[in-house]
């Protein structure tokens, strides 16, 4: 159970760790102007929508039993993955 736990913190961790990127990227974008503006709004609704996968996930997760977490381990896993690269790659495309 332990595991499952350490597993689960671990992710919420990140997971808030990505909200404060995307966070970060929407105060940017209100400093933008007009044309980039728009680009901004369009990558922050597409990593919200990352994050709100990830949340959904780490959700199940925590409502799982001790046996079938390690089933529902990798969706949460890979939800996390595909968010931090989105949020790498729209912190690259915005500097």
């Amino acid at each position: 159970m332990a595991d499952k736990e350490a597993f689960e913190q671990k992710h919420e961790a990140k997971i808030e760790e990505m909200q404060a990127e995307i966070d970060r990227l929407k105060a940017k974008a209100k400093q933008a102007e007009a044309d980039s503006k728009v680009k901004y709004q369009e990558r922050i609704s597409e990593l919200e929508a990352l994050k709100a996968k990830a949340d959904e996930k780490l959700e199940i997760m925590k409502k799982s039993s001790k046996d079938a977490w390690t089933d529902v381990s990798t969706g949460l896993e890979s939800a996390t993955q595909s968010l931090a690269t989105a949020i790498k790659a729209a912190s690259k495309e915005f500097k």
